[in-house]
């Protein structure tokens, strides 16, 4: 029976790959620290090590150093987890018997394939249509579904729902979930059962804390037919659903947050367009990680190669400030022709971009990464507000928007949200 020894900080993603590689018959032993991966590495050899490279303290090479010192340990391979890494560090990692090296946030059918080759183990991989994202804004987790119900992603959303509750530190959780113009049938029931199992068990939310967004029949009935889903209400108006989670926790109503009116019509729309309609976004109302002080902040951010694009030259020595106070050196551009240019040889691990730029504007530049499939989460920062355009970007794969002006500590949020080293 094959041993894998998993050492990472991130306690969501050691569990995860905890059940999935037991789920398929491999040993899993995980450790916290550097000390602790050590120790267990002499305790117990693994035929396997993953590794996270931004391992605080005594950090990932005392691991691999360790393991190359002992003759019984030195030929085990070796995967490391980076949130960013240069090639002269790779091409370090090579002496310690170095497999592999991924980029967090991991994909994990890449993964998978990669275990699968070192441990000549074949993983069950769900290879069927699912996206299945989560947000949160207000304290509320916005779960969205679309697509289908790919169950390998249903597990990964237990593990992301429990890092998100720790990181925003939620001690009542609300939920919302959000199915995408789906239509689903008997077939899709027991998928159905663990998506909410899932999210009720991982959240420890109560039913009446749980609304579900969606226009399909079966879903509906599926929910009112299942005794222990008793409580959790579906709605086909998301502002709704808001209003009534928040007054449920403290009798208040926040009518400023537009963002639950904009994802309504985005997930609902029943395809009736609105003339000139504009709406206040407030995509910058995320909770702060209050569980992360201002070292913390630091220490997470340092490695990390972000750009900002935009031809509003105050604008960009606002975010180069912002940034500079958290001790990252933050790479700005004026227009995005120059952005492309730079991105030729260099590579960003997040990128601000503007919509509204003369020559090369914002759209131009989304066009460009996709069409080259040039994977740089980048988030829109806009005074425009009208429903097409932010319907128009989030089509093209933007992670978030974040409306002009804004306030500083909601950029330094949004990158953690979105670069947070996670499933």
């Amino acid at each position: 029976m094959k041993q894998v020894l998993v050492i990472d900080e991130n306690a969501p993603f050691r569990e995860y790959l905890k059940a999935k590689l037991s789920d398929n018959g491999v040993v899993v032993e995980t450790a916290i620290s550097a000390i602790d991966g050590i120790t267990k590495l002499r305790r117990n050899i693994p035929d396997l090590i993953i590794v996270d490279y931004h391992l605080s303290r005594q950090g990932c090479s005392e691991v691999l150093q360790s393991k190359k010192n002992n003759p019984n340990t030195v030929n085990i391979p070796v995967i490391v987890m980076a949130q960013q890494i240069d090639q002269q560090k790779i091409v370090a990692l090579t002496s310690y018997n170095l497999k592999r090296v991924f980029t967090k946030p991991v994909k994990i059918d890449a993964l998978l394939a990669c275990l699968s080759e070192i441990l000549q183990i074949t993983f069950i991989i769900d290879e069927s249509p699912g996206i299945v994202e989560v947000h949160v804004n207000e304290d509320i987790l916005f779960v969205e579904i679309a697509q289908g119900l790919n169950r390998d992603k249903l597990d990964l959303l237990r593990f992301k729902i429990m890092e998100l509750i720790e990181l925003c530190a939620i001690r009542i959780p609300k939920i919302i979930i959000m199915f995408s113009d789906m239509t689903l049938n008997f077939a899709d029931a027991p998928n159905l059962s663990k998506l909410f199992h899932e999210i009720v068990e991982s959240s420890r939310a109560r039913n009446r804390n749980i609304r579900v967004l969606t226009r399909d029949d079966f879903t509906k009935k599926f929910i009112e037919g299942q005794s222990e889903f008793s409580g959790i209400e579906v709605v086909s108006n998301l502002q709704y659903a808001i209003d009534d989670l928040l007054s449920n926790v403290d009798g208040s109503i926040d009518q400023e947050n537009k963002k639950a009116e904009f994802i309504g019509d985005k997930l609902l729309s029943s395809g009736a367009e609105t003339e000139g309609e504009a709406m206040q976004l407030r995509f910058d109302a995320e909770t702060r990680p209050k569980n992360m002080d201002a070292e913390a902040i630091r220490e997470f951010l340092q490695d990390l190669n972000i750009a900002a694009v935009d031809d509003d030259f105050t604008t960009l020595e606002i975010i180069k400030s912002i940034f500079a106070h958290a001790g990252v050196t933050l790479k700005t551009f004026s227009s995005g022709s120059d952005f492309l240019a730079a991105i030729e040889n260099q590579k960003f691990d997040l990128v601000f971009l503007d919509l509204m730029m003369s020559g090369v504007d914002g759209f131009a530049v989304l066009n460009v990464l996709n069409g080259n499939n040039i994977q740089i989460p980048v988030i829109v920062l806009s005074a425009i507000t009208q429903r097409d355009t932010v319907l128009k970007v989030f089509r093209q794969g933007i992670k978030s928007y974040i409306t002009k002006p804004f306030m500083p500590n909601v950029i330094i949020n949004k990158t953690i949200e979105i670069l947070r080293p996670s499933l």
